[in-house]
């Protein structure tokens, strides 16, 4: 048994591919124990197969739109005697169009897994932790959630933003309990992400100096959580888009927002 699952294992939502893939591989070369979940099993099992090299990697498939699915989750793990020691919320995409354009079981499947699912694992998983004296919750938002909404993907940054308020929140109700929160705000990162929202031929018309890799952002918020961040942007550009857009009046960043939207989002 791997000396870190004393700790419990981290548990990554959406690691089949992207960021979750790359989080936890992170964690597998710094020994975290694992608990794999996603919808695509094939992938799971490949990635999980690779890991076990390094560390005790378990797979659970589940598919985070159906509102079941995490208490079903956490049932699972209690079955196996599976302790979280790390909870990393990563699953999630994009849902292209306009506000109108997708159907609104479209827009609830959308929200239970950006928003609905990522409260309930924490408020599920929190107290065993927090019983420990010990753990983490690595949500990973965006910097869409710190800069003005645009037109297209209307609930993308909304759900973005509520994410960092409540990890912010949460890491405030935690501070004395030995349970860190961050939530990780990558920009553009090479990913599938803009394959799954059709707007792959978009991104290829951004500079290549606003990109991230994959592994980057993980190791990077990786070590904003154990640094006791409680938000982190990586990189500089980002941290500057963000910076700038903040200071700006509310009218002049819409309008640049307005004007650049085109360029990333699929109405």
């Amino acid at each position: 048994m791997p000396a870190s699952s004393a700790s419990g294992h981290a548990l990554v939502t959406g690691a089949s591919a992207g960021i979750g893939a790359a989080l936890a591989r992170e964690y597998a070369r710094r020994g975290r124990a694992l608990v794999l979940t996603a919808r695509r099993v094939d992938r799971l099992e490949s990635l999980a197969n690779e890991l076990r090299k390094q560390v005790d990697c378990v797979v659970i498939p589940a598919d985070l739109e159906d509102p079941n699915a995490p208490g079903e989750l956490c049932e699972t793990l209690r079955k196996r005697g599976i302790e979280i020691g790390l909870l990393v919320n990563n699953a999630g995409y994009g849902l292209p169009g306009a506000f109108l354009t997708p159907s609104w079981q479209q827009h609830q499947k959308f929200l239970q897994i950006m928003v609905t699912a990522v409260c309930e694992l924490s408020y599920r998983l929190l107290p065993a932790m927090q019983a420990r004296g010990h753990g983490g919750i690595l949500n990973v938002a965006s910097l869409a959630g710190h800069v003005p909404g645009s037109a297209g993907h209307t609930l993308y940054a909304a759900s973005k933003a509520f994410m960092i308020k409540f990890s912010q929140s949460l890491a405030l109700e935690n501070a004395k309990s030995g349970v860190q929160v961050c939530a990780l705000c990558p920009g553009f990162t090479y990913s599938e992400f803009h394959d799954v929202t059709g707007t792959r031929q978009q991104m290829k018309k951004m500079p290549v100096w606003m990109w991230s890799d994959a592994d980057s952002v993980a190791r990077q918020g990786i070590e904003a959580l154990e640094r006791g961040d409680v938000m982190f942007v990586p990189g500089r550009v980002n941290r500057l888009i963000k910076a700038v857009t903040q200071l700006m009046p509310d009218r002049m960043s819409l309008a640049l927002v307005q004007r650049r939207s085109k360029d990333f989002r699929k109405l």
